[in-house]
């Protein structure tokens, strides 16, 4: 796209659709922080947005190491944005080590800010560069606009009468860049100063220190000639009018279970044990116990799991959140309430794995495990968010399947969902659809006896809250006779239960939407399906395919099981189906399975989502191969 120039008295300002920034350096540097007040700034002003944070595993990597190097990328323009964008256009490298490890995937000709109190021969040495090798003075940059900054001499410049010691004053150094930032991109930094004044309250000299740095940042682009020849720009917003905030994948989850439990009456509980990367689900319903949300931190992860199952069976809307190795766990109490027949919301942030794997990367590694992974036969309704807004509308739904059809609810998120942001037009709770729980009314001396395990005609049973006069019942983790509830060892009964237990989860598909495409035509040469992160890349790269001609469509999954109605016809009607998926191709062998068709999976399990450009890449092969 074309950029056109305006110009004020001070300096060009160039008005561009998008910009992809990488902050990246240390883990102590702040980048995280950084990059969050960034995206802040440039949310509440109106632009689209979409970040991705990635972070070391290790609480503390060596510093100066590429292992150690934190990075947080974020896309933002007038135009709807669905990636952080697959290269980005400007780098901030607090040091040597970020620039190492992130400079492959800058644009050529993109900007490079570098603080060059990072680039000292140790912090060389350590990233890795041969003795004697600087690439800010080699000449190795040439195809890149460099701008050497000495960010922590300028902070310590700028806070040498703080009061605070050398270590204090060079964390505030991140503010200084993000001062910087906001100068290149004509935006105000008067909320960021608006949040240190709120954050450090109680620490009256750290606000003060890291609000002199980002307004010495911020004038340091406009009183110095460092950016003469690039000037400033500008990404004009463009939302609709309405209240928007920032909002990560967990923010969502949990302010969609806080829904939930209003929409449908119920109290809301959360039985959880930390675990990254879906810790923050449980620390954001932490804070909204005045609106009445239970939280639970339990010893471990079976605890967690079966606190939930017993507010379950008391009538709360109950929740347990994890992530892959916590979900392992969680399996044997997960077929506890498969056969007892109550609603629960688990919420698995996935992470790459196996075992411990890695903690801060994600993956969607746990399809399967989801689908089956539990002992004997215990089929579950299993949904997926597709972006960190959609882990609202996604996790309100399994709230709705958990309570009107009294069952768990797998809801799969991921690390990159979990930990990214977007904008997000708040939703009125009027345009929520209704949860409306089966509760079972007290019985009367008159009435038949209860028969806890009678269903209506999807197979739902009621729920029948503890001490409710009249519905006294056997409870736990035997088989149940059919309707009585009593325990059974009958094998025609078993058999029956389970059949009818499956065919609960099956008539699912009878009140779900049936599915759509998100782009292209209804018949076309190739389908792209996908389900969970995947869908921003795939959205970017199909639009792309089809600008330049391509017979080419797009599928997303949130429900996977059931699958919609109709998703067969939709398969149908493609010569080839590509499944891009973060895993070694589970729901390639699900639909193969299922609609004995061959789909063409594209794997990528390194612990980074996918790109547009690398969708869009297998999309041209297999549209020349057709």
């Amino acid at each position: 796209m074309t950029d056109s120039k305006t110009t004020t008295k001070a300096v060009n300002v160039t008005s561009k659709a998008s910009v992809s920034v990488l902050f990246a350096g240390d883990s102590g540097d702040g980048m995280q922080l950084t990059g969050t007040q960034f995206a802040n700034t440039v949310a509440v002003r109106g632009s689209e947005l979409n970040t991705f944070p990635n972070f070391p595993s290790e609480i503390r990597a060596p510093a100066g190491t590429i292992s150690g190097v934190s990075g947080f990328q974020l896309q933002f323009g007038s135009k709807p944005v669905y990636t952080p964008g697959a290269l980005f256009d400007v780098m901030i490298a607090m040091n040597s080590a970020a620039l190492k490890a992130n400079l492959k995937n800058l644009h050529q000709g993109g900007i490079i800010i570098a603080g060059t109190d990072g680039f000292d021969e140790k912090k060389l040495k350590l990233a890795g560069y041969p003795a004697g090798v600087n690439p800010l003075e080699d000449g190795s940059l040439s195809n890149y606009t460099v701008f050497p900054v000495p960010v922590q001499q300028l902070t310590r410049e700028a806070l040498k009468d703080s009061g605070l010691s050398s270590r204090e004053v060079d964390r505030c150094k991140n503010m200084f860049i993000l001062g910087l930032l906001y100068w290149l991109y004509n935006l105000p930094y008067e909320g960021t100063v608006e949040m240190l004044k709120s954050k450090f309250s109680k620490k009256p000299l750290i606000a003060d220190a890291n609000i002199k740095a980002v307004t010495a940042g911020y004038f340091f682009g406009d009183e110095t000639e460092i950016f003469a020849n690039i000037g400033r720009f500008d990404i004009p917003p463009e939302k609709e009018h309405g209240t928007y905030r920032r909002v990560t994948g967990n923010e969502a989850a949990a302010i969609a279970l806080a829904a939930a439990a209003k929409k449908s009456g119920l109290e809301l509980f959360l039985g959880s044990y930390p675990i990254t990367p879906a810790t923050e689900i449980l620390q954001n319903l932490a804070k909204m116990k005045k609106w009445g949300a239970k939280t639970f931190q339990a010893e471990d992860e079976i605890a967690g799991i079966c606190s939930s199952i017993g507010a379950a069976f008391g009538g709360a809307l109950a929740a347990t959140n994890t992530s892959g190795p916590g979900f392992a766990l969680k399996t044997e109490a997960l077929g506890l309430a498969v056969i007892m027949e109550i609603p629960l919301v688990v919420i698995n942030v996935q992470r790459g794995g196996p075992s411990t794997g890695l903690p801060t990367k994600p993956e969607q590694s746990d399809l399967f495990m989801a689908m089956y992974g539990r002992h004997g036969e215990a089929p579950l309704p299993v949904v997926a968010a597709s972006s960190p807004v959609d882990c609202f509308y996604t996790t309100y739904e399994a709230a709705r399947l958990a309570v009107e059809h009294m069952t768990p609810v797998i809801c799969l998120t991921d690390g990159y969902l979990a930990l990214s942001s977007e904008p997000w037009a708040v939703e009125s709770p009027d345009n929520l659809a209704e949860i409306k729980p089966r509760i079972h009314a007290p019985r009367k001396p008159e009435d038949p006896p209860y028969l806890p395990y009678k269903r209506d005609e999807n197979l739902v049973r009621s729920w029948a809250i503890p001490g409710t006069k009249g519905l006294e019942h056997r409870i736990g983790g035997l088989e149940k006779q059919n309707e009585t509830g009593n325990v059974s060892h009958d094998p025609d009964n078993h058999e029956l239960m389970t059949k009818l237990r499956a065919e609960k989860i099956a008539r699912i598909a009878d009140t779900i939407p049936l599915q759509t495409l998100d782009n292209g035509a209804a018949k076309a040469d190739l389908l792209v399906l996908g389900w969970g992160s995947s869908y921003g890349a795939i959205k970017t790269a199909v639009a792309q395919a089809i600008e330049k001609g391509y017979s080419v469509a797009h599928a997303h999954l949130r429900y996977i099981n059931p699958f919609p109605k109709n998703l067969r016809e939709i398969l149908g009607s493609y010569k080839q189906v590509l499944i891009p998926e973060n895993n070694n191709g589970q729901l390639v062998h699900i639909i193969r399975d299922t609609f004995l068709i061959e789909p063409v999976g594209f794997s990528k399990v390194k612990g980074l989502p996918f790109t547009e450009m690398e969708i869009l890449a297998k999309i041209t092969d297999l549209i020349k191969e057709l």
